[in-house]
């Protein structure tokens, strides 16, 4: 199954690029593990949010995900 993962702000620039197409397998924390050890860190942060297909998550441990579903990333909001 393939997500389309959305980094935004700061963790664009973690990731090298504004998104990525990931096979899922098995869970998300598997697909972020597989980003690798940095942007994984990154996205873990408590405080970085986790959109599925532009609908915020309240819980970031019960995605029910579909093949070509859109995860996206953003950090907290900063600034004034």
């Amino acid at each position: 199954m393939a997500l389309n993962m959305v980094f935004l702000g700061k963790l664009e620039d973690v990731a090298g690029c504004g998104a990525r197409e990931v096979q899922l397998a098995g869970t998300l924390d598997a697909a972020i593990d597989s980003l690798g050890p940095e942007l994984a860190s990154a996205l873990r942060e408590p405080r970085v949010k986790l959109a599925v297909n532009g609908i915020l998550l309240q819980d970031r441990d019960a995605p029910v995900l579909r093949d070509g579903d859109e995860i996206a990333f953003l950090p907290p909001v900063s600034g004034g």
